[in-house]
């Protein structure tokens, strides 16, 4: 149980309760490995449960009408997730696979609705994830049916920049690995087009890399081309 506790510290969300109250938690919580390519959890399986990832990488999918993956969001340790558990007593919707191996925490829901109404902080906190989600996926509607492909790309790059972003000599790296067919999957277009894509937005200078590593060269470029404000964690230093 140590070991769960000191997991469960590691996650923001938590910094909401007391440490009584993160050590009940973990003696309701189990903990999990998963190699890569295994399934935590897959579709019409009961939501009785959120996780909480402590080391690897995720991802969140759901299949489209055609059978094809679209990946819903990439999850990083530190963070929760299946957190509509909380509120929807139902089956789940989508499945998540390990992308790297990975260990994680899983939490009875009913606990984390317990707590909720014990500690206002914590409630809040949950509702601010809530919203932050919603905010991301709406985004990412709004890129997907009012966007080119180039744009579309364009704009998850500089997302993944944000979230996965180191800043380099050669500029801001992605210290996560995507396939091709993976970028597709998270913007719904297909492996062909973002070769191309990618393809030109490295002759323009704006990306590079090669075997699954991306580097954004400029990526001020890469939001004035979407029209997009470039914050300033992804500046690089003028030289």
């Amino acid at each position: 149980m140590p070991n769960i506790v000191s997991r469960l510290k590691k996650c923001d969300l938590f910094g909401a309760l007391l440490p009584e109250q993160i050590e009940n938690l973990a003696k309701q919580s189990r903990s999990h490995s998963f190699r890569t390519g295994e399934s935590i959890y897959q579709p019409r399986e009961i939501a009785d449960s959120v996780f909480v990832l402590s080391k690897g990488l995720v991802k969140l999918c759901h299949f489209t009408s055609d059978g094809k993956q679209s990946i819903l969001a990439l999850v990083e340790p530190r963070e929760l997730f299946a957190e509509r558990a909380i509120f929807e007593d139902q089956t789940r919707d989508e499945y998540v696979e390990v992308m790297e191996p990975s260990k994680l925490v899983e939490i009875p829901a009913q606990e984390i609705r317990q707590l909720m109404t014990q500690r206002n902080e914590f409630a809040i906190e949950v509702a601010a994830l809530l919203a932050s989600r919603r905010n991301c996926i709406e985004r990412r509607l709004k890129y997907l049916l009012f966007s080119s492909n180039h744009d579309r790309l364009v704009h998850l790059l500089l997302d993944l920049a944000e979230q996965f972003g180191i800043a380099t000599d050669e500029g801001i790296c992605l210290r996560i690995k995507l396939s091709h067919q993976e970028l597709a999957n998270l913007i719904g277009s297909t492996r062909e087009t973002i070769t191309i894509v990618l393809g030109q937005l490295k002759s323009e200078g704006a990306v590079s890399g090669g075997r699954r590593r991306i580097v954004l060269t400029d990526p001020e470029r890469l939001a004035h081309s979407v029209q997009r404000q470039l914050p300033e964690s992804l500046a690089l230093p003028v030289t």
